[in-house]
């Protein structure tokens, strides 16, 4: 599934999240900071929303956040992992253990 590039993600940095409120709901990707590194923990989509690229809107906002603020991403979300599979363009900020 593509971004849904319709969706407005937001960075809430107090929750450690970035979200998206779709009909009245809300859609999150949870992350921790590890130093220089994102590790991506949870994407969440209602099931009534799903299936329609929110959560790799969701998931694309944090990567973009991450490139841009020079930290390594570390997929724990099993989502945000076969997201990044599937978008080769982001493996460079995969982090290496």
């Amino acid at each position: 599934m593509e971004p849904d590039t319709s969706v407005k993600v937001a960075h809430n940095t107090a929750q450690s999240r970035f979200e998206a409120h779709v009909n009245g709901q809300l859609c999150v990707a949870d992350y921790a900071l590890r130093r220089d590194v994102m590790v991506m923990t949870h994407t969440g989509v209602p099931y009534a929303l799903r299936g329609h690229g929110i959560a790799a809107a969701l998931v694309q906002g944090a990567l973009d956040h991450a490139r841009a603020q020079g930290l390594r991403v570390d997929p724990q979300c099993s989502y945000v992992a076969s997201y990044m599979r599937r978008h080769p363009q982001t493996q460079d900020l995969l982090a290496r253990s």
